[in-house]
């Protein structure tokens, strides 16, 4: 689940879900509490997402996909989803992903949500994109959000398309993350950035933020109202996207 924790007046949202990390429905609902929370009070003055252990997370929870029974089904997850990742993107406070681990699929889309990435420098960490290796594409709202967080269609194209996982140096270098800094500093420089943003006379961060991301945000919504985005769930169904799934549950386990 989601483990909560205010420090500095600042939340920290650490995801907690075995292994892993996995994205859940609950830790979802969690997520959105939170926002809403953020956005209207004057406290916490951010927040920071992070994993527990050796993971930042690993994306959604797969027994989710695997189980579902029909596409209405998944269309009312994915609608839930996509509005919880909207709020988190449109969130008036600065939002820092601070990557203890790992971070791929749902786990990289929800940090893309964020305003500013750090990531502790260790040889063994990857991050990247893998849905289009195991048949999945991503809804509206997962893509509005990936693509605002890269400069070019270029560095887009180079981290959806081959769906590699990168080491810390080069997620850098393909703008996954901002930073890469010493473990013993991850937190701190997460903390520091929010302060530095927020702690001044009349909080004008929040101004420039909602200017900033409002064309991105009416977009979403719009897409969502008017594209009929629901035929994409049909990928779930398929025999050889199920069994993928579940060969990668399998080696999480």
């Amino acid at each position: 689940m989601l483990d909560i924790t205010i420090q500095d007046d600042i939340a920290i949202v650490t995801f907690n879900n075995g292994k892993t990390n996995s994205i859940t429905r609950e830790m979802l609902a969690q997520l959105r509490e939170i926002v809403d929370e953020a956005d209207a009070n004057p406290s916490p003055k951010g927040i920071i997402l992070t994993g527990a252990g050796r993971f930042f997370s690993s994306g959604f929870d797969l027994p989710i996909f695997i189980n579902f029974k029909d596409r209405d089904e998944a269309v009312a997850f994915f609608e839930m989803e996509q509005d919880t990742l909207i709020r988190l993107f449109a969130c008036r406070k600065p939002v820092v992903a601070a990557f203890n681990g790992h971070a791929a699929a749902g786990g990289l889309i929800y940090s893309m949500a964020a305003d500013y990435r750090i990531v502790k420098d260790h040889p063994k960490i990857k991050i990247g994109m893998t849905e289009i290796k195991i048949g999945l594409p991503l809804n509206i709202v997962q893509h509005e959000v990936m693509r605002y967080g890269f400069d070019s269609a270029l560095k887009f194209r180079d981290v959806m398309f081959f769906g590699d996982m990168v080491d810390v140096y080069k997620a850098k270098e393909m703008k996954l993350v901002d930073e890469v800094v010493p473990e013993e500093q991850l937190m701190e420089r997460a903390k520091q950035v929010i302060s530095q943003w927020i702690d001044t006379p009349n909080r004008p961060f929040m101004r420039l933020k909602y200017l900033l991301r409002k064309d991105a945000v009416a977009s979403m919504r719009r897409k969502l109202a008017e594209e009929n985005w629901h035929e994409g769930m049909d990928c779930f169904f398929r025999d050889d996207v199920r069994q993928t799934l579940e060969f990668v549950q399998a080696g999480m386990q």
